[in-house]
Formats: C-alpha cells, sequence, structure tokens
C-alpha cells in the first residue's frame, strides 16, 4: 500500500477483525538527504526513504503497541493479531483509552500552518554548496584552523493518524537545515564551536556564510580559556542556551510526571514560580514553525494556552492518560511515534522577552559569568536541585573579560526561577522563543 491513510484503515480493520475494543493507528512516510563536506570536497552522503506503521489496540481495559516498516496486507494483519495477543496479557490500565468523539478536533486549516515548502527538494549539488560554502566562511575566521564538520540535508515526512472513534487526518512536513562546526588553536588549546540553523522553508534558511562565519567567530573567542572563581555570582544565560531552563519547568509541568510524583512542581499549581509579569506561552498554530500541528496524537484540537501566566503556573501539560489520572481534562498534548503509546508533550513555546539588550544585562551584573554552552546534567526532578557543567566568559565591570571553562553552575530551581530578568534577544522563529536569562546569586565552582 503507498496512501498513508489507506494504511492507517487497513491497520484499523484488521485490529477489529482481530479482536480489539478499540484501536488507533499511525503511519509515518518520511524521505530525508544529508551531505557532509570536508576541505571542500564531498565526504559523505546519505539518504533515506521508507515508511513506518503503528498501532495500538485496548482489550477489556488493557492495550499494547506494535510497529513495523512493510505495510502489506500480511503484515498488518500478523501485526494486529500480535498486538491483541499482547493487549491480552498485559495489565489493566484504568488510564488508557481513545478520546470520545465530543472530543476530537473536526476541522483544521493545514495550509495556514504552512508545515511544508512547496518547492522542490533541493539537489545534492545544492546541499554541497551550501556545506562547502559554510565551511569556507569557517576557516575564512582568523584562528580557526580546521572545520570539523559542514552538513548540509533535507527532510520530508508525511504522517497520517487514525482511530476507531472515527477519527482520521494527516499533514506534511518539510525541513532544511545546515551546520557548521568549526576548531580553532591546536594542540591541547583547541576550542571547538558551532553554529547552524534549521527552517521549514528553504527560503528562511540563513545564508551559509553566515553560519560558517558565526561558527569560526564564536570558535576563536573560546581560546585561552581558563577556570572561574568559585564563589556566589550572578549568572547570565545566553539565548543559544537559555531555553534548557524554561526546559526544566516544562518537564515538571509535565502530566506524567506529576502523576507519577516525580515532579519538584508538585503542590505548584496556582502559585507563583517565576517573577511577576513572566509568563510561559504554548502555540501551536504559529506558522512556519517545526513544532506547529493541526491537532494532537490522540485527535484532540490543539490551543494557545498559558503555562505561566504573569509569574503564576496555572496548569499541566496533557494527553488524556494522564488528564484522566489526575481527574483533569487533556489539554491537547499528546504526541507519539509508532511504537509507543501517546505521552504529553509540548509544542511552540514562548516566554515574555524583557526591556533590555543582553549588553545591558551584563552591565547590570557587574561582576558574573556569561553562560554560552553546557554539558552534563544533574537535575533532582523531586527537589529540583541544579547542578550543570558550563563554559562562556568571565564579567567584570560589566564587560566580558576572557573565557572560561571547566566550571559547574548550581542552584535550586525554585529559587533560580523567581530572580530570573529576561533580555529582549530571543530569536522569534525558533519553537522555542526564550531570551538571554539572568539569574541572581547562584554557587559557581570553578578554580
Amino acid at each position: 500500500m503507498s496512501n498513508l491513510e489507506t494504511v492507517t484503515d487497513a491497520l484499523l480493520a484488521a485490529a477489529t477483525k482481530a479482536g480489539a475494543d478499540a484501536a488507533d493507528a499511525m503511519s509515518i512516510r518520511g524521505q530525508s538527504v544529508s551531505i557532509d563536506v570536508r576541505g571542500g570536497a564531498l565526504e559523505h552522503s546519505e539518504r533515506s526513504e521508507g515508511t513506518d506503521i503503528g498501532l495500538r489496540v485496548l482489550v477489556s481495559g488493557r492495550q499494547a503497541c506494535v510497529s513495523a516498516s512493510d505495510t502489506s496486507l500480511q503484515t498488518i494483519t500478523a501485526l494486529a493479531e500480535r498486538a491483541v495477543a499482547m493487549a491480552r496479557e498485559a495489565p489493566e490500565d484504568p488510564y488508557a483509552g481513545l478520546a470520545g468523539a465530543h472530543q476530537l478536533v473536526t476541522d483544521w486549516d493545514i495550509a495556514a500552518l504552512e508545515l511544508a515548502d512547496p518547492s522542490a527538494e533541493p539537489s545534492p549539488d545544492e546541499l554541497k554548496a551550501d556545506a562547502i560554502a559554510a565551511e569556507a566562511a569557517a576557516l575564512a575566521v582568523k584562528g580557526v584552523s580546521q572545520v570539523q564538520s559542514a552538513t548540509a540535508g533535507y527532510g520530508q515526512t508525511d504522517v497520517h493518524l487514525a482511530a476507531t472513534n472515527g477519527f482520521s487526518g494527516g499533514y506534511t512536513r518539510t525541513s532544511r537545515g545546515l551546520n557548521c562546526v568549526a576548531i580553532a588553536g591546536s594542540g591541547a588549546g583547541m576550542e571547538r564551536d558551532y553554529d547552524g540553523d534549521s527552517r521549514v522553508f528553504q527560503s528562511d534558511l540563513r545564508s551559509a556564510e553566515d553560519i560558517g562565519t558565526r561558527a569560526g567567530t564564536q570558535a576563536v573567542e573560546r581560546l585561552d580559556a581558563t577556570k572561574p572563581p568559585t564563589g556566589a555570582y550572578p549568572v547570565l544565560f545566553d539565548e543559544r542556551i537559555s531555553s534548557s531552563l524554561i526546559g526544566h519547568i516544562l518537564a515538571a509541568a509535565n502530566g506524567a510526571a506529576v502523576a507519577r510524583g516525580v515532579s519538584w512542581l508538585r503542590g505548584s499549581l496556582g502559585e507563583q514560580i517565576l517573577p511577576a509579569g513572566l509568563s510561559i506561552i504554548e502555540d501551536p498554530s504559529r506558522p512556519r514553525v517545526g513544532a506547529s500541528r493541526p491537532f494532537d496524537a490522540e485527535g484532540l484540537p490543539v490551543q494557545k494556552r498559558s503555562i505561566v501566566d504573569q509569574g503564576v503556573l496555572t496548569g499541566w501539560t496533557l494527553d488524556l492518560a494522564s488528564a484522566r489520572q489526575l481527574n483533569m481534562q487533556s489539554t491537547g498534548n499528546a504526541a507519539r511515534g509508532t511504537s509507543a503509546p501517546p505521552n504529553p508533550s509540548n509544542w511552540n513555546i514562548s516566554l515574555t522577552q524583557g526591556d533590555k539588550g543582553r549588553d545591558e544585562l551584563l552591565a547590570d551584573m557587574g561582576t558574573g559569568l556569561l553562560v554560552t554552552s553546557m554539558i552534563g546534567s544533574t537535575i533532582n526532578p523531586n527537589t529540583g536541585d541544579y547542578s550543570r557543567g558550563a563554559s562562556g566568559f568571565w564579567v567584570e565591570g560589566g564587560e566580558i573579560r576572557y573565557p572560561v571553562n571547566e566550571c559547574t553552575v548550581a542552584g535550586n530551581l525554585h529559587e533560580m526561577l523567581k530572580t530570573m530578568i529576561p533580555a529582549n534577544d530571543a530569536r522569534s522563529y525558533l519553537s522555542r522563543v526564550v531570551p538571554s536569562l539572568l539569574i541572581e546569586g547562584m554557587t559557581l565552582a570553578g578554580a
């Protein structure tokens, strides 16, 4: 079978015939091409195409998921029979189940979301030319000794979802990306940094020259790094990595984590967790953004909503199962792959921006650390205790003085986030629009 809707219909019919009380199915067709260059010549090229299918069945309050990459009727029949047999042996799950017909989305506007670029797929030669241009731009930066990688790629994914409750819908996504990793210095003093861009539309992609130049410049700026002093200092998280802080909030506000009791935000619903005036907004309807979608993985309508409103935590991120467990309503945030049941996930996120640029926040912080990259992560999901390896630049008198590395920044998310001060430098086209963030009084372990 080649039509994805036909495939999902066949999966549901086979599941019903095999004895399932209810079922949902997913079919995904993807194609991608990636080109790597080194030294101005092709180093590696890869193209992949394939179709994956997934089936979830429910039998007497039990569920099972199966997947395959073959869409023949014989495979579909065997898959459904196996899934039903597995479900009959699975433990009961009182929260599993499909949406009611009254909960399903009834209309959507795929065109308004602009999830797919209608222009032709770029040729391998076009991708190669972009990668070569990015590499050349990075090498042209004084101090860059080599380019570790320059990669250009394109992908298209077609998705169709259907369920025995009557839902059926699908859409197509495209993506176009370009990345460059530059190395500066030599021997034990080498430093590496990167830059890249990924867009839905080819015409929105930043230029190869800009990407390569930024990668090279950022690598050179890291040369001769040393450890910063140890103590309590303000820390400014650069816009490139600041979204990780908001990510910790989103993870703790995930209904699955809350239902399991492993969230440092449990008990905080309706309480202030950010400074007054700051909100975290989720909007799945932004055009030309990779995380936008017309409906969630359970066929429910998606919606613009406030996760944090004026500093106050207003709600959890819920799919049907976590909503039932918490005695709430789904927020339309179910996501899934072909081999597992739905789980709650976030779409496009934005944090209220401030009224100062990054340099102005540096001036305000006086002496402290500007973090531009992070490694490792020790986050206690129950308490919010936070510790991460970091590198960046030491700031004195409100100005960057020298690069630093091999240090650790630590604190507790409850206290950290309540002192958060945002800059106004977020990139509006990203899925997570989060500016640089200044956190007061973190513990810094360096020299």
